[in-house]
């Protein structure tokens, strides 16, 4: 590693004596004082990849309808536009939408999110042939990278970039540069492909030698345009290959002015793009881990707070039109289609992660578990396509992108999703075991000679059973959350036999014994009804039972409604009607769910809702499909 008087020297090279003082002493230390990567050591942290596979159920079966569509896709159709750019003969038919070779933000699905999603799907499945697919799409990156000579990857010119120095429109080119990146990272990190790791390099470092001779001024300008997680990715890279270059790169992707708020703990969130800002703290989270600096830390947590508690709907996601409209706790007015812009539940996720690594807080993984349930299941429809807004007002329906034309930016985060849902299940400290979602599935853990097979049907069974596998007698500790939604009745039983203590709902039960072979953990959490209010609106409520939101059924509607599936680059379907009236439930002021809801099978979810003049089925959100549905309702006693 260098001294510091040459990391100074480093510092003043490529951001420039403006920038540090802009960055702050804090951000500076972190810079240089770099060489322990991972300085946050004791975390608790997600299993190795490959060490969990799901079971046979709803997530399974998902997670295969998701690897047939990637399937579906072609490495020379993925490479088109990176080859156009490079200046290499290609015949391929290009794909549509937002992968246009018109289209501005092309290459952030071939090129990044199709890396992540075969990535993810090689590790937690054991796809080879999407293994196979992302290796031979990183040899025709790295051959484009090769032609271009500069380091420079994209499939749009640099052309872009310049128009960012000059203030000229222009979409957003990091925003792009870093999902490729990203892509490309998770080659390396989940399939062991080293020549994507050179590629990486290679990019990160054209962006220092882009960036630094640009004053600080002029950089926070170009900032404004929305640019994803380059100080994540470029942090990540720093961690992987120990070089602390990237870690003061990363720094130039900082805005001070949007992260002093939130470090003094003040909410001015109001009026910015949702998805645009949530990755920013996902690379300060990132910041914390590698630097060990706190104040990142203090960001994120407070970031995370002010989000889930303050501008989250019923199913844990965030955004109107894709952004923050209103001032915290005051959602009242904003049902609408385009609530819940997808990609933002994928990264609050991540952040809540990370969070809970830290903190060992139940309330993050139950915050993960809403988001899973009910604003991730369900987004993908039979034909492994997703949604990009998630409608909130009464009347609307789920609409889906086209197989070759679409490609939004929900298109490839929903891809990554459907590849990853084993990689938040178990986590481990030293040799402990967090169960933290419920989930049928088998952790398979070499390293420690432990299998855990997690049986179960859950949410239609209202808890789980943990099947223990042991090379040979171990004391060890398997911490299971005990949802915050749960009852005071939840109970644990180890080989038939209730425990006497029991943790707290919105907690976590550490069992420490020495664990043998045949050992088995019997866990049931009763769930019940409750209703939950619309932020700022008590009138305005919604149903959930366990963590589950459960939606009205309003049947199939008109036969003139606008297609489900969108065959362009447009997020909505065009000529939408409006929203209907919320339905009023057929019950007197501040009744609870149990006088106008009844139960018609707790196995299959199944509830009906008494409402004025007629009656609705209730079923969990992710089980409405092509139904029009409602998920809040009008009280009574208390109107908009």
């Amino acid at each position: 590693m260098a001294t510091d008087r040459s990391r100074r020297s480093f510092l003043k090279k490529s951001i420039g004596a403006a920038s540090l003082s802009l960055m702050g002493p804090q951000a500076l230390v972190s810079v240089l004082h770099a060489d322990s990567f991972e300085h946050v050591t004791g975390r608790i942290e997600p299993m190795p990849p490959g060490t969990v596979r799901l079971s046979a159920g709803i997530f399974k079966e998902q997670q295969e309808i998701n690897a047939r569509y990637l399937d579906s896709l072609t490495v020379d159709r993925l490479l088109h536009t990176f080859r156009l750019t490079a200046g290499i003969t290609t015949t391929a038919t290009p794909y549509k939408g937002w992968e246009d070779p018109s289209c501005e933000l092309r290459g952030h699905f071939t090129g990044g999110h199709f890396l992540s999603a075969a990535a993810l799907a090689a590790a937690t499945q054991g796809n080879d042939e999407l293994k196979n697919r992302g290796n031979d799409l990183v040899a025709g990156m790295a051959a484009c990278q090769k032609k271009i000579g500069t380091g420079y990857l994209s499939a749009f010119p640099n052309e872009e970039f310049e128009r960012l120095v000059q203030g000229k429109p222009v979409w957003a080119p990091f925003y792009t540069y870093h999902k490729i990146m990203a892509g490309l990272l998770d080659m390396v990190v989940l399939t062991g492909n080293t020549d994507a790791l050179k590629v990486a390099e290679g990019m990160a470092d054209w962006v220092g030698d882009f960036f630094w001779p640009i004053g600080a001024e002029q950089r926070m300008r170009m900032l404004r345009t929305e640019y994803g997680g380059m100080n994540e990715a470029l942090v990540n890279l720093a961690a992987l290959t120990k070089k602390d270059k990237y870690i003061g790169i990363a720094h130039l992707f900082e805005q001070p002015s949007f992260l002093d708020p939130l470090a003094a703990r003040h909410d001015e969130l109001e009026g910015l793009h949702a998805n645009t800002h949530v990755p920013k703290i996902i690379g300060a989270a990132r910041m914390y881990e590698v630097t060990g600096d706190r104040r990142y830390r203090e960001i994120a947590e407070y970031f995370l707070e002010e989000v889930t508690a303050a501008r989250n709907y019923v199913i844990g996601n965030t955004s109107v039109d894709e952004f923050w409209r209103t001032p915290p706790g005051q959602l009242q007015g904003t049902l609408a289609w385009k609530n819940a812009e997808c990609c933002v539940a994928y990264n609050l996720m991540k952040l809540e992660r990370h969070v809970f690594g830290w903190t060992g807080d139940a309330r993050w993984m139950d915050a993960y578990e809403r988001a899973l349930f009910n604003c991730r299941l369900g987004t993908q429809n039979a034909d492994g396509l997703k949604q990009y807004f998630f409608p909130l007002a009464a009347g609307y329906w789920r609409a889906y992108n086209s197989p070759e034309e679409s490609f939004w930016c929900c298109t490839g985060t929903g891809a990554e999703e459907f590849a990853k849902f084993a990689d938040t299940i178990y986590f481990r400290r030293g040799s402990d075991v967090y169960v933290n979602q419920f989930l049928a599935s088998t952790l398979d853990w070499k390293d420690e000679g432990l299998t855990i097979e997690q049986a179960t049907q859950f949410p239609s069974e209202q808890g789980t059973t943990l099947k223990i596998k042991a090379s040979g007698p171990a004391a060890r500790a398997i911490h299971i959350r005990i949802p915050g939604w749960t009852t005071k009745s939840a109970e644990v039983k180890i080989n038939g036999q209730r425990l006497d203590a029991m943790s707290n709902p919105g907690s976590y039960l550490a069992i420490r014994k020495v664990w043998r072979e045949g050992d088995t953990i019997s866990v049931t959490l009763p769930m019940t009804l409750r209703q939950e209010p619309l932020a700022g609106d008590e009138g305005v409520n919604a149903v959930l039972y366990g963590p589950l939101a459960f939606a009205a059924n309003l049947g199939a509607g008109p036969t003139d409604v606008p297609s489900t599936v969108i065959h362009s680059g447009d997020t909505s379907p065009k000529n939408l009607p409006g929203p209907d009236p919320l339905p009023e439930p057929a019950a007197s002021a501040g009744a609870s769910p149990a006088e106008w809801i009844e139960a018609e099978s707790g196995l299959d979810l199944r509830f009906t809702a008494s409402s004025k003049g007629a009656k609705y089925d209730l079923i969990p959100m992710y089980q409405i499909h092509d139904q029009r549905y409602a998920l809040y309702w009008q009280m009574q006693n208390k109107k908009a």
